[in-house]
């Protein structure tokens, strides 16, 4: 039998190493100054917090936010969860304070919201603890994205003598205005860096309309046509992903050299649905079995033709799944580096990601590089995040047949 008094101290602990370190990782990238997480204290007084919080129900809130309150002013003193340095400014010591104190409170009260300080039925401690580890997770996850993109981001914005003088500073001097995007303004100047992203994009979108143009009748056959070798047809779809793209790399060059496709946008438009046509099939096929049959049946009764009834009535209904199979193609054309870097050697018809990678040298600074990557990540995230409902829509629309 688990007891209140025993999982409340236990989980506050874990719980507020995890706040403790997410706080001082935070407040490091964010400030430029020193903070650490004190594990050993985060033990002990997310302990004394955890015992608070399943001893005094939530109508008691004052003793709870008063451990929350002290909890954080323990930062003044260099004994509490996170260590501040020496040299970090007043502001940002009053920040960790506060940071600490609002966080801790309505985090931990909802982990232990309704366990009671005595015997805990076998519900109300796994409610207990997946509510941790849900918090963890979101936390965990949050970080390990957020976290790259900011250092990537705040890179971009600092001059080469910041760089110098402290490479693992990753706060921005505001009041330098337009000059925080001068490695912006120099790749659109000095490295063509608008025409890489025209490139991308109508590769990217060329490629799409080619793997539609293949790809839906395809689909619509497997899904809809009895033929000799059908299912083994559509088993087979992605096969070719069970060969790495490196093996097929030598050949490929090898026949776009002698053909002369090589350094050729033409070239990188002909293998790029290589590569995103099985999966569209592989997507498009379950969708179009998830349509009902009758509503073509009826369309056919009433003269209209194969080629009529699939424009005129399985598109239109197809148009969540022909949405996320687009996206998801222009997100493979948009990002493919292997076959750019392989087959592009003219700075002219360079793609963005072959861009990016020119500029991963000791000749060019690194805030260059940064930026770089920054121009290539933030289009395709802001299309992901725009149409992802429309993604999700399509991915599981033809998953349940009736």
């Amino acid at each position: 039998m688990h007891k209140g008094y025993l999982t409340g101290p236990v989980l506050g602990a874990l719980w507020l190493v995890v706040i403790a370190t997410t706080a001082a990782i935070t407040l490091s990238f964010s400030t430029g100054a020193a903070f650490r997480p004190q594990v050993l204290l985060c033990l002990i007084w997310g302990a004394i917090a955890g015992l608070v919080y399943v001893r005094f129900p939530m109508r008691r809130a004052p003793a709870r936010l008063g451990i929350s309150a002290l909890l954080g002013l323990s930062g003044l003193t260099g004994f509490g969860p996170v260590l501040i340095g020496a040299d970090t400014s007043v502001q940002a010591v009053l920040v960790t304070v506060v940071v600490m104190a609002v966080v801790m409170h309505p985090s931990l009260a909802a982990i232990l919201k309704e366990t009671p300080f005595a015997a805990l039925t076998r519900h109300e401690f796994e409610d207990a603890v997946i509510r941790f580890c849900t918090g963890f997770g979101y936390i965990f996850f949050t970080a390990i994205v957020v976290i790259p993109f900011y250092v990537m981001v705040m890179t971009s914005l600092k001059s080469q003598q910041a760089l110098l003088q402290n490479p693992l500073d990753f706060s921005v001097d505001l009041n330098q205005g337009a000059a925080l995007f001068r490695s912006y303004t120099e790749l659109f100047r000095d490295f063509n860096f608008g025409t890489y992203l025209w490139t991308s994009f109508f590769v990217s979108v060329v490629t799409v309309a080619i793997t539609l143009a293949f790809s839906v009748p395809g689909a619509y056959a497997v899904a809809r046509f009895r033929f000799q070798g059908q299912k083994a047809f559509s088993r087979s779809i992605l096969l070719i992903y069970m060969v790495p793209m490196i093996v097929l790399a030598l050949p490929i060059y090898i026949a776009f050299s002698v053909t002369g496709l090589r350094n050729s946008i033409l070239g990188i438009v002909m293998i790029y649905p290589v590569t995103t046509i099985p999966v569209a099939l592989y997507m498009l096929q379950g969708y179009f079995r998830g349509l009902p049959t009758e509503v073509e049946e009826a369309g056919l009764m009433d003269g209209l033709s194969r080629l009529a009834v699939i424009w005129k009535i399985t598109l239109p209904l197809s148009l969540p799944a022909l949405a996320s199979v687009s996206l998801y193609v222009f997100m493979i054309a948009w990002n493919e580096f292997l076959l750019a870097f392989m087959l592009l050697d003219d700075p002219s018809k360079f793609t963005l990601t072959r861009g990016v990678t020119m500029l991963n040298s000791s000749e060019i600074p690194r805030q260059h590089l940064m930026a770089g990557a920054v121009i290539a990540t933030v289009p395709i995230m802001a299309l992901f995040l725009g149409l992802e409902r429309f993604m999700t829509k399509g991915l599981t629309a033809g998953s349940v047949k009736g």
